[in-house]
C-alpha cells in the first residue's frame, strides 16, 4: 500500500515505521524539522535493542496524502479540524482514513470535514520522539479500530506488519477506558515531569489518581458508556509495565507545544457539565496544566 501519515509524531512516526519495514511505501507528513531529518537520514527507530535508519519519504504539505490507500491521521485533536480540511481535497475515493488520535470523538469530528466515512482507533502504544526524525519505543504498539466495510481487511494488513489490530463495535467504550487512563497520569505526569514509576510513588499521588478515575468512571456511566471492571488495576498496571514512560502531556509541556488537555482531562470537565456530574480533581488538573501550557509556551 502508499501510506500517508497525517501529523507524524511519534505514534504515527512508530506505525509508520513499521509497515514501512513490512514493504509498504510510507510518506511521513509532519513540521520541518522532522522533515528534514527523515530526508538527510532516514527515520531514526529504536525498540526492543534495535537501532535503525528507515528510507521513508517525508513531507510537509498535505498533498502528500494524494494516492494514499491509507491514512494514519495523527494530528493534535485541536487541528482536527484545520488538517482534516487540508487534506480532503487530495483523498482518494477508496482511501482508508484512521484517526489514531487521543480523546473521544475526533472521528466523528474529521468525518464532518472531510465529508466521508473515517474510522475511529484505539492506540495502545508508548513512544517519544527522542530528536528530529528519531522514535523510540518503549513498548506495546496494538490498536482497536472500528467497523466499517474494509475495516476486516485493513486489519489484516496492519497485523501482517507486525500491528496487531483487533476490530470492535465497542471501539468508543475501548477509546472512553483509555480516555480515563489518560485523565489519571497525563496531567499529573505534565506537572511533575516525572515518568510513571516514580510519579506513583510520590506521596497523595495514587490517592489524587483514584479521586480522577471515580470522576471519569461516574462521567462515564453518564454517558451511557460501560467500562472494564478491571480499568482501575489496568491504570495501576501502567506504572508498572512503563515505568520509564512520560505522558505525551508531559512531552508536548517540556518542548513548549500545545498539549491536548482540553481533550483529556478538559472532555471529562465539559461532559460532566453536560451531564449533571461533578468533577472538581478534572477542573482542577485541566487549568493548572493550561497554565504550564501557557508558561512553556512564552518560554520557548
Amino acid at each position: 500500500m502508499k501510506v500517508a501519515v497525517m501529523g507524524a509524531g511519534a505514534v504515527g512516526c512508530f506505525f509508520g515505521a513499521l509497515l514501512q519495514k513490512a514493504g509498504h511505501q510510507v510518506v511521513l507528513i509532519g513540521r520541518p524539522a522532522l522533515v528534514e531529518a527523515v530526508r538527510a537520514q532516514g527515520l531514526r527507530l529504536q525498540m526492543a535493542g534495535r537501532d535503525e535508519y528507515l528510507p521513508l519519504a517525508a513531507d510537509t504539505r498535505p498533498d502528500a496524502v494524494q494516492g494514499a490507500e491509507l491514512v494514519l491521521f495523527c494530528v493534535k485533536s485541536g487541528d482536527t479540524e484545520d488538517a482534516g480540511a487540508a487534506i480532503a481535497p487530495f483523498l482518494s475515493p477508496s482511501c482508508f482514513v484512521l484517526s489514531l488520535q487521543n480523546g473521544v470523538g475526533n472521528a466523528e469530528r474529521l468525518a464532518a470535514v472531510l465529508g466521508r466515512e473515517t474510522v475511529a482507533a484505539a492506540v495502545y502504544v508508548a513512544t517519544e520522539m527522542a530528536g528530529p526524525g528519531h522514535v523510540l519505543h518503549h513498548g506495546r504498539g496494538e490498536l482497536v479500530i472500528g467497523p466499517s466495510a474494509a475495516s476486516e481487511a485493513m486489519a489484516r494488513k496492519l497485523d501482517e506488519a507486525g500491528i496487531p489490530t483487533e476490530v470492535s463495535a465497542r471501539v468508543n467504550d475501548a477509546l472512553w477506558a483509555k480516555l480515563v487512563v489518560n485523565c489519571a497520569y497525563n496531567a499529573l505526569s505534565a506537572i511533575t515531569q516525572l515518568p510513571y514509576g516514580q510519579l506513583v510513588q510520590s506521596e497523595g499521588i495514587v490517592a489524587s489518581m483514584r479521586d480522577v478515575f471515580d470522576e471519569c468512571a461516574a462521567v462515564a456511566r453518564a454517558a451511557g458508556v460501560a467500562l472494564p471492571a478491571s480499568l482501575w488495576d489496568d491504570v495501576l498496571g501502567i506504572a508498572r509495565s512503563m515505568p520509564g514512560q512520560r505522558s505525551s502531556t508531559a512531552q508536548d509541556v517540556a518542548r513548549g507545544k500545545p498539549s491536548e488537555i482540553d481533550f483529556i482531562n478538559g472532555l471529562v470537565v465539559r461532559e460532566g457539565a453536560r451531564l449533571g456530574v461533578a468533577t472538581p480533581v478534572n477542573r482542577v488538573l485541566h487549568g493548572l496544566v493550561k497554565l504550564r501550557d501557557d508558561a512553556a509556551r512564552k518560554a520557548h
